[in-house]
């Protein structure tokens, strides 16, 4: 079970925001780059504040990952509907992901008390669990985006954590706790994107 599946919806409220979009001209690679853009621009200014200690600015944090998570899927609408795919449309689209996941979590790793090992590994194996989702279409399948922790869950995750240190919540061994938690259900997302790529090879080979 993941967010991902209530992507369907989500794109249909976006549509005319999209269309309106594309009638401005607006092309998916400039919506992908302008989402990039921004995450590290958040990302950079949420490591000035964890190391100054002023952490309501991690209130931007969700309302940020939100937007990107809209911004994510009108690039693709507008690639799909509108006749933009492009081979550097697909290159940016995953490269500025990986960018972006690394840029929006890494503030964590600077909030004084917490397991900024931690964060690092949460970072890493998210990259690693969208390497596993995309060599399925190397594996003459298809991109795999199964849970538990998907991309859409980890900004939930991150979102919340962006909340409760925001609001005032003291880091402590919580913290910890969650980020531990995040990281034993990216080794199990990755387990299943790799097992449901082998499965599906399978299958495409024995046609």
């Amino acid at each position: 079970m993941s967010l991902y599946t209530l992507k369907p919806r989500f794109q249909a409220l976006l549509r005319p925001s999209v269309r309106a979009l594309h009638a401005l001209g607006v092309t998916a690679n400039q919506v992908t780059i302008a989402a990039c853009a921004g995450s590290v621009m958040v990302g950079s200014g949420l490591v000035i504040a964890a190391e100054s200690e002023q952490r309501q600015w991690f209130l931007l944090l969700p309302a940020w990952l939100l937007l990107r998570m809209a911004m994510n899927a009108m690039d693709g609408l507008l690639a799909r509907e509108f006749g933009q795919r492009s081979a550097i449309g697909a290159y940016l689209n995953e490269l500025c992901d990986l960018l972006s996941d690394a840029a929006l979590y890494l503030p964590v790793a600077f909030v004084p008390g917490t397991g900024g090992v931690l964060t690092m590994l949460v970072i890493v194996l998210s990259n690693l669990s969208e390497m596993a989702g995309v060599l399925g279409v190397g594996a003459a399948t298809r991109r795999h985006n199964d849970g538990p922790m998907g991309k859409s869950d980890r900004a939930f995750v991150f979102g919340v954590l962006g909340l409760l240190l925001g609001v005032g919540i003291a880091p402590g061994p919580w913290l910890n706790w969650v980020l531990s938690v995040t990281a034993l259900l990216l080794i199990w997302t990755i387990a299943n994107r790799v097992r449901r790529g082998l499965a599906e090879d399978r299958n495409v080979n024995a046609e």
